[in-house]
């Protein structure tokens, strides 16, 4: 479905991803974890087109995404849920949802995905008309994700979702997503997060310094001694 094959990512002089390549395929949930700093938003910036590849290639379905713009490459489905979760706080919880159709191709049916989306987090239904700035951060991030659902993804691409938020509220969030994937979504979901992400995620990546550091199936990495020394503690 995606994939990425040695892209570099050049921030001026420095390199923030060297040759780095990722696939995800229809209905599976890939972990992307790595430290802070690492270049796990840079990948899913430029998988979004959010910034320029100066080398490499991104693929989807057999497709180049190579000189797309970010709103093309999300009417192709690749929609992303970005860190920090990047709401319009003056606006109302509806409000935001809504702007998640923004494309033609999913607007005309906007009032569907959003009895769906309302469905799916009843506690942001209750609070459509309040401002989304008004919201504690588990609700917020509910919202981001919702309004995500309203592009309707093909590949859904989750940037730190559990960030800043309480054990309790990162756990639910957690469980939204692992649900989200059951139902057959397509996901990508890059976290500092790691024992959580990695028992809920099929196959992984580490990133370190822009660099793949391992791939593995999400089992032998919760393993592997250098993820237990470096990422988990132990």
């Amino acid at each position: 479905m995606l994939s990425v094959e040695n892209i570099t990512v050049c921030y001026g002089q420095m390199k923030a991803l060297r040759e780095v390549s990722l696939e995800v395929s229809t209905g599976q949930m890939v972990a992307l974890i790595g430290a802070n700093g690492s270049g796990k938003s840079t990948l899913i910036n430029a998988i979004s087109g959010l910034v320029p590849i100066a080398g490499g290639e991104i693929t989807w379905e057999g497709q180049t995404l190579k000189g797309l713009t970010p709103d093309n490459i999300c009417r192709e489905g690749i929609i992303q849920v970005p860190e920090g979760r990047k709401l319009f706080p003056a606006m109302t919880v509806e409000e935001n949802l809504i702007m998640g159709a923004y494309h033609p191709n999913v607007r005309k049916q906007a009032q569907e995905s959003l009895q769906k989306v309302f469905s799916t987090f009843p506690r942001i239904a209750d609070r459509r008309r309040q401002f989304a700035g008004s919201l504690s951060g588990g609700e917020q991030q509910m919202v981001a994700l919702g309004r995500a659902l309203m592009a309707k993804p093909r590949l859904l691409m989750l940037d730190e979702p559990s960030l800043g938020l309480s054990p309790k509220a990162a756990a639910e969030i957690f469980d939204i997503i692992r649900g989200l994937n059951k139902e057959g979504m397509t996901i990508l979901l890059v976290s500092q997060e790691v024992m959580q992400t990695l028992a809920i995620t099929t196959y992984g990546y580490v990133l370190e310094n822009g660099v793949l550091a391992l791939k593995d199936s999400c089992d032998r990495l919760l393993e592997d001694p250098k993820v237990k020394t470096s990422y988990l503690g132990l």
